[in-house]
């Protein structure tokens, strides 16, 4: 018999720890090689841990809620022998179950005489942020109003121990001003946030509580609004020539390739050219930095079955053609709506498309994706009368017409950028060459 040790895997480039949400496995349970072992939350996705041993789990190193590090144990496990896998072997448990073991019972002297913190509130609190809270007595209610300079707003603990410092100096507990950050999302100069007006719920009223996704979404959201000063230009584009074409090919491409070819790819393709004809739409701003990204990565927002919103990124869009970008497109989405896409996979995005028209909408006012400083919307395609300028004078007819819009960061987007650029795009949705082939 051996120990196998289950490491946190790495799950994308700027993803250093994750949360456990739930094990799938319990001591003493068999497990299978590839069979996951538990469930895991980033701040970008959700998604499985598998093992890549088969054997018997004898320990788990952490519970649900904890903080997990990316290269760090989390379980062990008991094979046959130590030979069918390349995960280091040890024949007693690690030093960090130990070290672990040692902070839950400071944890629990705390807990015997202060309520603890749970992730029960608006926000995500990592288990130090929550040991420190309950260690000093601070109460849910009153951590809500900490304000947090980390990702998505959480509380991290250089703001729990600002607080606890400034706590004292006041009658009645009061945000304490977040610490200098040289990061772009720090609020250090702004007022703390106003208290939410009181709501007035009567019989007939259901409460129910954001989970997890909504909760990032909700900050992220609001994140981007204190971020950028968001302006947002419209043109509308005749599309017919586009329409006739993919109405052309789409049961022969089906049938050939075994996937639709929806309107997605060919706006992407689209915006691709756009960026490359105006770059500095590219781009991200880290105070008084402007950060040009020479990959053209453009996410699409995808909404899930659950009715939240999740963004996977087509990487490299500009260097694919229409079929490339077709399959992309196909596999993410596919993949979104069944929560199987990876970290990585929704991460590095310098440009968004959110297709507004799939739900019957002309056109939107999107909220740009941070830290990026444009998002552009597509509204449906409709039929409509339209003037057509014809060598023989002008006339009128049925044409296939949508709006476009581009929310982008006014910060470094001026108008002239963002007009010229939101109309380039349409032009090259006006001008699609009829005769393109798949």
């Amino acid at each position: 018999m051996a120990q196998v040790e289950l490491i946190m895997p790495k799950m994308g480039e700027s993803v250093a720890e994750a949360t456990i949400i739930s094990w799938q496995k319990e001591v003493g349970e068999t497990i299978e090689i590839d069979e996951t072992v538990v469930e895991i939350a980033t701040d970008k996705v959700d998604s499985e841990v598998p093992s890549s041993v088969e054997g018997v789990l004898v320990k788990k190193l952490f519970e649900a809620n904890d903080v997990v590090k990316v290269g760090e144990v989390f379980a062990i496990v008991e094979t046959e022998g130590g030979t069918e896998t390349s995960a280091p072997v040890v024949e007693e448990a690690p030093a960090p179950a130990v070290a672990a073991e040692k902070v839950e019972d400071q944890v629990a002297k705390v807990q015997e005489s202060v309520q603890p913190i749970t992730n029960e509130g608006s926000r995500f609190y990592s288990p130090l942020v929550r040991s420190i809270s309950s260690e000093e007595g601070i109460s849910l209610e009153e951590l809500e109003q900490v304000p947090g300079t980390g990702k998505g707003g959480r509380v991290t603990k250089e703001d729990i121990l600002a607080y606890v410092e400034n706590r004292g100096n006041a009658p009645d507990p009061q945000p304490a001003t977040a610490p200098h950050s040289s990061s772009p999302k720090s609020e250090a100069t702004k007022p703390a946030p106003k208290a939410a007006p009181a709501i007035s719920l009567s019989g007939d009223s259901e409460i129910i509580q954001m989970n997890r996704m909504r909760k990032l979404i909700a900050d992220h959201m609001v994140m981007s609004k204190q971020t950028s000063p968001h302006v947002t230009s419209f043109v509308e584009a005749d599309v017919t020539t586009l329409v006739n074409w993919r109405n052309s090919v789409k049961t022969e491409f089906k049938k050939r390739e075994g996937q639709n070819i929806t309107f997605t790819p060919i706006f992407i393709e689209a915006v691709a050219k756009g960026i490359k004809d105006f770059p500095m739409i590219n781009v991200s701003v880290d105070e008084t930095n402007i950060i040009v990204h020479k990959d053209v990565n453009i996410g699409m927002a995808t909404a899930l079955p659950s009715g939240n919103l999740i963004v996977p990124v087509v990487k490299g869009a500009d260097q694919m053609n229409l079929i490339g970008i077709t399959k992309t497109v196909n596999d993410l989405a596919a993949r979104a709506r069944a929560n199987q896409l990876k970290p990585d996979e929704i991460q590095g995005g310098t440009f968004t498309l959110t297709n507004v028209g799939s739900f019957g909408n002309v056109m939107g006012t999107p909220i740009i994706n941070q830290p990026q400083v444009a998002i552009m919307a597509v509204g449906s395609i409709k039929k409509k009368p339209a003037v057509i300028e014809m060598p023989q004078g002008d006339m009128i007819g049925i044409r296939h017409m949508m709006f476009l819009s581009l929310s982008y960061d006014h910060r470094v987007v001026d108008g002239a950028l963002g007009g010229s650029f939101l109309r380039k795009v349409a032009d090259y949705l006006e001008q699609f060459d009829p005769n393109t082939q798949l």
